[in-house]
């Protein structure tokens, strides 16, 4: 019903085309001869796809699709290589991906000592008083642990290195932060300075900063950061849509944005350099901005459908790493620490209440099983207060959703609330998380993506870049193995919540396009949708699971223009 009347003229057309040498309606391109996974269920392999335009035009068999060949179309021989629907990421953020490589990237670092000699080097090109950025760094990674306080590295190391230099490196949460001496001189930070409401800043036990300010109390040095220009915004920007193209990314859910990299958004999408279909969530934190969108409501598909700007992202708790998840009972390696939410939580309704009232979708950052709670509490009852709401179909998300009280499970799917995970998370994190949680709690609630999906939900899946490589393919491989990158352990860790391939592809396509109110036009190959795909090297549903990491994008196609191709 969907598309009937395009299947009519289309019909028509065929009819029309017998014994002409040229159809009334020519593709522009056709691709054929490799195996194409459209996402459709009606329909989930096909031959052969036409595009017209931004278009799919036909999907079918090779000898259908030949009906629209007219003398300018242009074939491509797929020779083998598989063609998918255009992933989406969906949950990242665009400006810490450019960032990244603009600034010291630190996820590689095996030690404390590797992150050092990294800001060392750096430094040693660096004007003295500089202040010199990095971010990626996770103690629980490292081969080689140093001293520490509170299971975190002390700045003692990184200040002896680096001493007239003020250096800042975020965790690769972006929950937490390690700063030097310098730039705790230059912030004004030292014993004396007062603890802030929603973060802390770690003190050692003779009562001086560790170095380590985390969730809020980052703010406490990041005042005294130069503020970015639009000149390195504009530079981490376009880095950012070369990364995205190179690893077939055609969508990407913006995980919370300023006024002033929305205009740039908007600078590069009127110009056509933008092409990624960008979807964004407004940043939560900014009462200025939520008024003014609140007011004049939702911004959709502008700019030859580039750029979509009708969501919130708020924060309910921090990282579980920091030990800032918001748990329900204490962690098991911390006695009497339950972790914390970081914005009031009645500032999270009102939020919340207003949004819904105003036909924005909410998205809200939980990780612990109390902070889920609480959200999905604050959901419920926004449904409740504003029923006449509803037939605007808030799909209300949940970023990360990482661990669960299991009572609050099924909510998902009963209130149509969409968990956002990320599956790399549980890759990198699972085997120290373990420590956090306790046996109990892992098997019981934390990353459980079969027993979501099998309660009727939709997961949306995606890397949290620059917290994680950008890459799809880390996400998707941990999505089926639910093993570490370096593939352990033999079965993965709780198999039973294994994704299989198709559920692991839904939820980089057709899922994440319902998550932004656009499964009608992509997420899957169906005629008269965008034409957006991703081509790879090799067969991403039937290689051994190991193979997965090493996939490679062959082609990357929005609208039906190639925004890259692998040399």
């Amino acid at each position: 019903m969907r598309y009937l009347t395009v299947y009519i003229i289309l019909l028509l057309t065929l009819v029309s085309c017998v014994g002409d040498s040229e159809p009334d309606i020519a593709a522009d391109t056709i691709f054929f001869n490799g195996p194409i996974y459209t996402m459709d269920d009606a329909s989930p392999k096909v031959e052969a796809v036409a595009i017209k335009a931004d278009t799919f035009l036909h999907v079918g068999t090779k000898s259908e699709v030949d009906a629209f060949v007219g003398k300018e179309t242009r074939m491509v021989d797929l020779k083998g290589q598989t063609m998918i629907p255009g992933l989406t990421e969906g949950h990242a953020h665009i400006m810490g991906v450019g960032y990244n490589l603009l600034n010291v990237d630190l996820r590689e670092a095996k030690s404390y000592q590797e992150v050092v000699d990294m800001v060392a080097e750096r430094a040693s090109n660096t004007p003295e008083g500089t202040w010199i950025t990095g971010r990626g760094w996770h103690q629980d990674k490292w081969t080689e642990k140093p001293e520490m306080t509170n299971g975190f590295p002390m700045h003692d190391l990184l200040s002896e290195a680096v001493p007239n230099h003020p250096v800042w490196l975020k965790h690769a949460s972006g929950h937490a932060a390690l700063g030097n001496a310098k730039a705790m001189e230059v912030a004004g930070i030292d014993g004396s300075t007062s603890q802030p409401d929603g973060g802390e800043i770690f003190m050692s036990i003779s009562g001086e900063p560790t170095g380590i300010f985390n969730e809020t109390a980052q703010g406490l040095v990041t005042k005294s950061i130069p503020k970015a220009t639009k000149e390195s915004d504009t530079q981490a920007l376009k880095l950012a849509l070369e990364q995205c193209f190179k690893y077939g990314i055609t969508g990407f859910h913006q995980a919370g944005s300023s006024q002033n990299h929305i205009d740039l958004f908007k600078e590069f999408a009127e110009k056509g350099d933008l092409k990624l279909r960008l979807y964004v969530m407004l940043s939560g934190r900014d009462e200025k901005l939520l008024e003014e969108y609140f007011k004049n409501g939702i911004e959709e598909d502008l700019y030859d459908n580039q750029l979509t700007v009708r969501s919130v992202k708020l924060y309910a708790d921090g990282a579980l790493g920091s030990r800032g998840a918001w748990l329900l009972e204490e962690y098991a390696d911390a006695p009497g620490v339950h972790g914390h939410n970081v914005m009031p939580m009645d500032a999270i309704e009102g939020v919340t209440q207003r949004a819904y009232k105003a036909g924005f979708q909410v998205c809200i950052h939980a990780i612990g099983d109390r902070a889920n709670r609480e959200v999905l509490d604050i959901y419920e009852r926004a449904f409740s207060l504003y029923p006449e709401s509803a037939s605007k179909a808030p799909r209300f998300r949940i970023e990360h959703a990482q661990h669960f009280h299991p009572d609050d499970i099924p909510r998902f799917a009963e209130m149509g609330v969409i968990p956002s995970m990320q599956a790399i998370h549980m890759s990198s994190d699972r085997p120290w998380a373990i420590d956090r949680l306790g046996q109990q709690r892992i098997e019981w609630g934390a990353y459980m993506w079969q027993t979501l999906l099998q309660s009727g939900a939709k997961i949306v899946n995606g890397t949290d870049a620059p917290v994680e490589p950008i890459t799809p393919f880390a996400s998707l491989y941990a999505s089926i193995s639910r093993r570490t990158l370096a593939g352990s352990p033999d079965g993965g860790y709780e198999p039973a919540e294994k994704m299989t391939r198709e559920q692991a592809l839904k939820s980089y396509t057709l899922d994440a396009a319902y998550a932004a109110f656009r499964e009608n036009r992509k997420g899957s190959i169906e005629v008269g949708k965008w034409a957006d795909l991703t081509i790879l090297d090799q067969d991403i549903m039937t290689i051994p699971e190991d193979e997965i990491l090493d996939l490679n994008v062959m082609m990357t196609i929005i609208a039906g223009e190639v925004v890259y191709e692998a040399e």
